[in-house]
């Protein structure tokens, strides 16, 4: 349940559509809900603007579509991030009804259309295609969460012309979020070249000495450039929430 869905809700008890009874009815499980195996959080949609997302990774898949089944009844946006192509098999059998992007490595499910609420364009940028299923998480998150998204991708710095041939696109964006992975230097170039803030996202791709994203990690917080802020390695859920927050405020 959102802030919307509650006041249409008290609407409804105060021109007598439905009885207080039945209003407490609907709002018994408002805090939470416990599976025995999960403690669903209904509360989230009114404390934080989104509802609760299910990390697919370490969840087996009967307990992922559980957790689904409990937020489609409430009416609640569904996000599963972390499915692994083993996971998403077995998601399919239990028809669940949720959409799966298989290169964003998530499934989603709608209670009812997303709205674009937030203020401006989200851009999503990666610097190569190795990079893309991390950026392609940010790009479900952040639609999801009602925004509107673009991309650009395979723009780093090894031809740095594919990503100033783009520059109306990055002058464009409310808030860029900008993926590489190896030293992680696409973040610093990108915030050199516009006002706006620009989230940096490590990923693991790379050789030996990139140490699984640390090395990208590393660079990005060393940025030269003003007002990078970086988020965890393959981290693309959490850049996405952050830029949908700076876009909805």
């Amino acid at each position: 349940m959102d802030a919307e869905d509650l006041e249409k809700l008290l609407e409804r008890v105060q021109r007598r559509k439905i009885t207080i009874t039945q209003a407490l009815q609907r709002l018994r499980h408002l805090p939470f809900e416990d599976l025995g195996y999960a403690k669903v959080d209904h509360h989230r949609a009114l404390r934080q603007g989104f509802p609760e997302v299910i990390m697919g990774q370490g969840k087996q898949a009967k307990d992922i579509a559980g957790i689904v089944r409990v937020l489609q009844r409430r009416k609640s946006n569904v996000l599963i991030t972390r499915l692994d192509d083993g996971k998403i098999e077995q998601l399919k059998r239990y028809r669940i009804g949720v959409k799966l992007h298989p290169v964003a490595r998530a499934a989603t499910w709608s209670a009812k259309p997303i709205r674009a609420t937030g203020k401006g364009t989200i851009l999503v940028v990666s610097a190569g295609t190795s990079d893309i299923p991390v950026a392609e998480e940010a790009v479900v998150t952040a639609t999801m969460m009602g925004n509107r998204v673009e991309r650009l991708f395979d723009v780093g710095v090894a031809g740095i012309h594919r990503l100033l041939g783009n520059r109306a696109k990055l002058d464009a964006a409310s808030v860029l979020i900008v993926v590489a992975g190896m030293e992680g230097a696409l973040p610093s170039v990108v915030a050199g070249l516009v006002a706006k803030p620009v989230i940096a996202v490590p990923t693991s791709v790379g050789y030996g000495a990139s140490f699984h994203g640390l090395s990208a990690l590393l660079g990005m917080l060393n940025s030269c450039a003003a007002g990078v802020t970086v988020v965890n390695i393959d981290n693309g859920f959490g850049a996405a929430a952050a830029a949908s927050r700076i876009c909805t405020r």
